[in-house]
């Protein structure tokens, strides 16, 4: 099958600078009946509870995807058992007074421990966001281009290029400014070797010929 490719022209700007109106996050037409969510899961009797962002409703969780998000959630929560989660699953409403509402949760994107994920403004932007460690690096790419970090570099930010690789795995990659830099993720569980936090995406990149690994996930731009 031919690797179906997109160029973003991009400026040469900061990531996030200023506000735009953006296109609603891209589909997969198999996820067209679930809905991606953040917010905070807690147990409780037993179960795992999910309470998204600034909202008070609560989900009692049914893994029917398969994502061990009860076992990760139990080896990761903080001494309170709170977690940040980002996930996609359908709601099933419940038909019982008193009785919370159930998510059919299919695919956990990220688990992590964060007071403070939920206030990220920039999530919506964001198409893919990848880090590592040893020494430290991030990259973030959006529909304006990709920003590079790594420790003792100045931030690069430039256009890129992505290719679909078939599999869930994609490709950035650019050669601007001089440098050579890819990207390349595949859907396979990571987990940070510092902060513990889980992602659904394994990352390796290359920077001129020099590889680090790490962790990735997609933002809110993206919906695969």
């Amino acid at each position: 099958m031919r690797a179906a490719r997109s160029l973003l022209f991009v400026a040469l700007l900061p990531l996030f600078a200023g506000c735009q109106l953006l296109d609603a996050p891209r589909q997969s037409a198999s996820h067209a009946d679930q809905t991606r969510m953040q917010g905070e899961l807690t147990a409780a009797d037993g179960k795992l509870v999910f309470q998204p962002c600034q909202e008070q409703r609560r989900y009692i969780v049914n893994d029917s995807g398969g994502t061990s998000v009860l076992q990760q959630a139990a080896s990761l929560a903080d001494e309170r058992g709170k977690l940040f989660a980002d996930v996609r699953g359908r709601i099933v409403s419940s038909t019982a007074a008193g009785t919370d509402s159930q998510l059919d949760l299919e695919q956990l994107y990220r688990l992590e421990r964060s007071g403070t994920a939920c206030d990220d403004g920039d999530f919506r932007l964001l198409i893919l966001r990848a880090a590592g460690h040893g020494p430290e690096w991030s990259l973030k790419a959006s529909g304006k281009g990709l920003v590079l970090e790594r420790e003792g570099q100045p931030p690069l930010a430039v256009p890129y290029m992505e290719e679909q690789l078939g599999d869930g795995r994609v490709n950035l990659s650019t050669e601007a400014n001089g440098q050579k830099v890819e990207l390349w993720v595949a859907p396979q569980r990571c987990v940070d070797s510092v902060t513990g936090s889980v992602q659904h995406m394994s990352a390796e990149l290359r920077v001129n010929g020099q590889v680090q690994r790490g962790c990735a996930y997609f933002g809110g731009a993206r919906n695969d």
